[in-house]
């Protein structure tokens, strides 16, 4: 048995192959277009694995994924390509369009008529699952309850009105042709092999570096934060048990505005990696301009994952960013690799 992950040398997907392979006895066949935030290095530990596959190319490449399911013949697909960085959106908007849209367009189709091919119980027991986000719900009120899935979408920026437009196109697969589909929308995740543009990585390696920490606006922007194993393991039970056609939001209950993260960076830092005069790193925040159409909060109510399927979070937010910050300290090699590419030069436009 094997299953398909797209987007699998990003930052969530390459921890759920590595989540999989040390938890299940399945197969897995990795597909990636290598574009910028896609880094084989975090699959490296799986260059002698014989039960995982790598193989480069775009989801909407038709006839490489065509024959990636001829060939390989995956009982699950699991879709974590996407372009997800909301700074990137505003700038590049295409770029969103193309990859979220139009491929999770043209990866439906395929998995449509692969789909279609089998029978007996390769059929009834095929899903597609689609890894999607919070942000599709738009801006929370200050004092209202976390988005249920219930919540209607209300995307603000061009990367949640693309995510929001492939949960549509995924809901319609299964509507119209009956393709047996689940959606999950998890809040904001950190953790290992997170890529250097996203708050938390941005910071911890700025800290180390003695550079500026850059907090957009006033730092009291509200998310909800988990760590990224916990979402893992969430879906490998929406997998397992999880019901075609329905939506699960996957949440930490873990909600901090960003100045208190970057603050908790900071102090952690200060324990594990002391500056040499002793001074505090949060001497190094910096408060830059807020960026477009930024939304004030995200919050997702995980009661239905909980309640249906047995989920819940390992991690508190503390020992989930101890875990994390001991990772980047002990994996200079890959930061470095990174920051010499093209994310040093983004960074320098947008940060400096």
């Amino acid at each position: 048995m094997t299953i398909l992950v797209t987007g699998a040398a990003g930052f969530i997907g390459s921890n759920f192959v590595l989540n999989w392979l040390h938890s299940e006895g399945e197969d897995v066949v990795s597909l990636d277009n290598l574009t910028y935030a896609g880094n084989l290095d975090n699959l490296s530990s799986l260059l002698k694995n014989t039960r995982h596959f790598f193989v480069k190319g775009d989801i909407g490449d038709s006839e490489l994924v065509s024959s990636v399911l001829k060939k390989y013949k995956p009982r699950v697909i699991l879709n974590f390509a996407a372009e997800s960085h909301v700074d990137r959106s505003i700038s590049e908007p295409g770029t969103f369009i193309q990859t979220n849209i139009l491929g999770t367009y043209k990866l439906l189709q395929n998995t449509l008529l692969y789909w279609e091919s089998l029978v007996g119980k390769q059929k009834k027991d095929f899903r597609f699952v689609h890894i999607s986000t919070d942000e599709v719900y738009g801006d929370l009120d200050i004092k209202a309850p976390p988005f249920t899935e219930e919540n209607r979408y209300i995307p603000n920026s061009p990367y949640s009105a693309s995510k929001a437009a492939s949960d549509h196109l995924v809901r319609a697969w299964h509507q119209t042709y009956k393709l047996p589909v689940i959606t999950t929308n998890c809040s904001n995740n950190y953790g290992p092999f997170q890529f250097p543009e996203k708050l938390i990585p941005l910071c911890i390696i700025n800290a180390i570096n003695d550079k500026p920490l850059p907090l957009y606006g006033d730092g009291e922007q509200i998310r909800d934060w988990l760590y990224v194993d916990d979402h893992c393991d969430a879906i490998r039970l929406v997998i397992k048990n999880g019901l075609v056609g329905e939506t699960y939001n996957i949440g930490g209950n873990t909600e901090r505005t960003n100045i208190q993260v970057v603050e908790l960076v900071c102090k952690l830092l200060d324990e594990l990696k002391p500056r040499l005069n002793n001074d505090s790193y949060v001497k190094q925040i910096s408060f830059v301009k807020d960026r477009k159409g930024h939304d004030r909060r995200y919050a997702v109510d995980s009661s239905k994952i909980q309640k249906e399927l047995g989920w819940k979070p390992e991690e508190t937010f503390e020992s989930g960013m101890t875990k994390t910050i001991k990772w980047y300290l002990s994996h200079d090699a890959w930061i470095k690799n990174i920051i010499s590419g093209d994310y040093k030069k983004w960074a320098d436009k947008h940060y400096s």
